[in-house]
């Protein structure tokens, strides 16, 4: 019966003082039933850690169930994008990232394989919960970590205590199909926004700092964190979230108001030049094509509705114009309360011009196309 096999992804960057210890703990760590392939990926690192492991490849005596693969990419192209090509390298239907400085000790791998085996789908590795901790980081450190890791949770929704992990384990084909874009360097996060529905199981470790070599983690790595969780949240899983919705449902609204003042500046100085037409005349087309514009842009384009049965289509058209001037009212309410409480005209009339754009875009959403306030 053939031994089932086990990818582990080690993405390097100047890790030559710690890849070859570690090649070797994970060799002495994966079980004799399990065949293992060690992939390590090399960002061209300055300090030749892929040439030492090409050297360490060819000098090493053969042990069966154990090979060292190594990818040799031209540039620093970023950890995420080093691990997904590392993922499309792998032979094993399960795999394994962790981080090749030693910070991830190689002796939990057989307990993320366990899970995977009898109760998950992910597991992580997890400094997190019961029975995991942190050695050699500064307070300062901790605090940046547990917080990224915490908001990570609370503004992605993820259940993982420890999302932000560099150590996990999975079934190679739950990201079959899936787009992961490796932006930043946690693509445990991705996954976890991305595929929905896997069992996760947190395996308590101790995270201990690197020995040798130096950290990675700085300005950049705080940025593409914060570009990460930017675009997951926008992302938001299967379907965008109701934030998204509402606010880019919100954003058509207002340029479609934008739109609506050019088309009424445009009609009003086209009838004004006609002799026939007095210019407060012309106003008044310029103002009923403005509404009529808005209304069969926003039915249209915001809140996409293509039902455009008589009866229906000239109600909602009576409701919009209706709010229309509802929010008119309230802007004058606002604006003349306010002056006349002893606030400067420009404040004022931002409020009463805010409140009425914002009454406007949330009547019309309920009432006029029936959708729910928040989200679409």
């Amino acid at each position: 019966m053939a031994r089932p096999q086990v990818s582990i992804i080690l993405p390097t960057y100047n890790e030559s003082q710690n890849i070859l210890e570690m090649l070797r703990s994970i060799r002495e760590s994966i079980p004799h039933s399990v065949s293992a392939q060690a992939i390590v990926v090399d960002d061209n690192s300055p300090d030749g850690t892929g040439r030492i492991v090409e050297e360490h490849k060819r000098g090493m005596k053969q042990v069966a169930g154990y090979t060292i693969d190594v990818i040799h990419r031209r540039a620093k192209a970023g950890l995420g994008a080093a691990i997904l090509q590392g993922i499309g390298h792998a032979r094993g239907e399960t795999i394994v990232v962790m981080d090749s400085d030693m910070s991830h000790p190689p002796h939990i791998i057989p307990k993320l394989l366990d899970a995977l085996r009898h109760r998950c789908d992910i597991a992580v590795a997890s400094r997190y919960i019961r029975g995991g901790r942190i050695d050699g980081w500064p307070a300062r450190r901790k605090i940046i970590s547990w917080g990224a890791s915490t908001i990570a949770r609370r503004v992605l929704g993820i259940t993982a205590r420890d999302p932000m992990s560099g150590f996990f384990a999975f079934r190679r084909n739950l990201v079959e199909g899936v787009s992961l874009d490796g932006i930043g360097f946690k693509v445990l996060m991705e996954m976890l926004v991305k595929i929905r529905g896997a069992r996760i199981t947190e395996v308590p470790y101790t995270f201990r700092d690197r020995r040798l070599g130096s950290s990675k983690m700085g300005g950049r790595a705080i940025a593409d964190y914060c570009r990460s969780v930017g675009r997951l949240y926008l992302h938001g899983g299967a379907e965008p979230r109701d934030s998204v919705r509402f606010l880019s449902k919100a954003a058509r609204f207002y340029t479609v108001g934008a739109s609506g003042f050019l088309v009424n500046y445009a009609i009003s100085l086209l009838f004004t030049q006609m002799p026939q037409f007095w210019y407060l005349h012309a106003n008044l087309l310029g103002i009923a094509a403005s509404i009529t514009s808005n209304f069969l842009l926003n039915k249209t384009w915001t809140f996409q509705d293509r039902d455009f049965g008589a009866r229906r289509t000239l109600i909602q058209y009576a409701k919009f114009v209706g709010f229309g001037s509802a929010g008119a009212a309230v802007q004058l309410g606002i604006v003349y309360s306010m002056v006349e409480g002893g606030w400067s005209y420009p404040v004022s009339l931002a409020a009463g011009v805010l409140t009425a754009a914002l009454s406007n875009f949330l009547l019309n959403k309920k009432w006029t196309f029936g959708e729910k306030l928040w989200g679409g």
